[in-house]
């Protein structure tokens, strides 16, 4: 499983289906719809500031992170970024590979 961190910004007509659902009302879709693509809903928060919610999800693949966040963008409610995570053993893997590169003008 691949693990996503997706950051939130709903509309003014997002806002509206939030204070008409409630947060749990909320949490509740995204953990369906994440289950429903075979992955599990780690944690959701909502917040104050550059975005409205964070939420973090292990989901079987990119593919499916991409289906989320292509759905939810879709809806014009909600402007969805969709990080994805890596553990640190990862790095460590990265780290390990050779890549050929040179900088510009080197």
């Amino acid at each position: 499983m691949a693990k996503f961190l997706w950051k939130a910004s709903y509309t003014s007509e997002g806002v509206k289906g939030v204070l008409k659902e409630g947060g749990t009302g909320r949490r509740a879709v995204v953990e369906k719809a994440v289950e429903a693509l075979g992955g599990k809903l780690e944690s959701l928060y909502f917040a104050l500031g550059e975005h409205d919610l964070y939420a973090i999800a292990d989901l079987p693949d990119t593919v499916a992170a991409t289906a989320v966040s292509l759905t939810v963008n879709a809806s014009g409610m909600v402007a969805l970024q969709t990080v994805e995570l890596l553990t640190p053993e990862q790095v460590d893997e990265a780290s390990k590979k050779s890549v050929e590169y040179r900088p510009p003008g080197a």
